[in-house]
């Protein structure tokens, strides 16, 4: 039997389409068991309360329980260590924050990729960095801080080598020029130990700081947002204090193993916007003062890979050394 140029259109579209289905179908029947979520730095950091946010609801929309893991230390780099290395069938989940982009910057001999052992699945928003000393210091300003700074000896606080805490710093020390001793510490003990007056000064994420602000045991100098956040709009950014270049892109997100089937990527993705919009989740998102990143799956991938090559040109600039 002869084909016609017809009948070998209507088969190959009839072949696309079947090979369509199945992966259509996979992604509408996932998830049909509980899901592990890894949160690579320890519980009580910003990332981790925006992760537990989201992931409540996730769970609540999806049907399924989403077990959070908790896997701090060097920066972020071994939970997502163990992200990359999870089975790529849409049952776990990194969820990370743009300490996840400087990785390699800071660490050169990492065990994964961090540009292609991951497909970016959705952003939650970037949250503000907000410089903060204790009141005991008698610093009223971030000026009067790099004032100090240049005329002595200052340290600042992290939470680990690596993270989002120490980027924001070392933007903010190249920006206005002065030196300062990093302590980095495991996670949230880095905010006690600044409280008490035994580090000078943190770039810390909103989101752990705001309660300790309130309450007086800590002062917000200034936010490392391009302009007031939200949450804290009294306090002036660190480019109108006068130091340009020194705002810090702090995101946080969702990402999957790089071979997760892309049904399953597109499927989360559209569950977390959904859960981003969710009342409950927009209200417990306002006082931490999370600015909406409506970024597609693609867009989030090409975000992270632009910003590994400029943590790599900043650690160079810096001559920062990381053990």
């Amino acid at each position: 039997m002869k084909l016609t140029r017809r009948d070998g259109l209507r088969l190959a579209g009839a072949a696309a389409t079947a090979t369509l289905v199945p992966s259509f179908a996979l992604g509408q029947t996932w998830p049909a068991r509980p899901i592990r979520a890894m949160i690579p730095f320890t519980p009580g950091s910003t990332i981790d309360i925006v992760g537990r946010i989201v992931c409540d609801q996730l769970s609540n929309q999806l049907g399924q329980p989403i077990v959070i893991e908790n896997r701090g230390g060097a920066g972020g780099s071994i939970g997502a260590a163990m992200g990359a290395r999870a089975e790529p069938d849409g049952y776990a989940i990194l969820v990370h924050a743009s300490a996840h982009s400087s990785a390699p910057a800071a660490y050169p001999n990492l065990s994964y990729d961090t540009a292609n052992d991951f497909a970016a699945v959705a952003a939650f928003g970037t949250v503000p960095t907000v410089t903060v000393i204790s009141p005991s210091k008698g610093i009223k300003s971030l000026k009067e801080l790099v004032a100090r700074a240049k005329s002595g000896s200052v340290s600042f606080a992290s939470a680990g080598a690596g993270s989002a805490t120490h980027w924001a710093a070392e933007r903010l020390r190249m920006s206005a020029g002065f030196n300062a001793v990093h302590v980095p510490f495991r996670g949230a003990e880095s905010l006690t130990e600044v409280m008490a007056g035994r580090v000078d000064f943190m770039c810390a994420g909103i989101s752990g700081a705001l309660g300790f602000m309130r309450a007086g045991q800590l002062m917000a100098l200034a936010v490392s947002t391009p302009k007031r956040s939200r949450a804290l709009p009294d306090v002036p950014t660190t480019i109108e204090e006068g130091f340009p270049n020194s705002d810090y892109n702090y995101w946080m997100g969702i990402l999957a193993p790089a071979k997760t089937p892309r049904a399953i990527v597109e499927r989360l993705h559209q569950e977390t916007m959904k859960a981003l919009r969710h009342p409950g989740v927009v209200a417990k998102f306002e006082p931490q003062g999370l600015e909406p990143m409506p970024l597609s799956p693609t867009e989030f991938d090409a975000l992270i890979a632009k910003e590994i090559e400029v943590n790599k040109a900043l650690v160079k600039a810096a001559g920062l050394k990381f053990n």
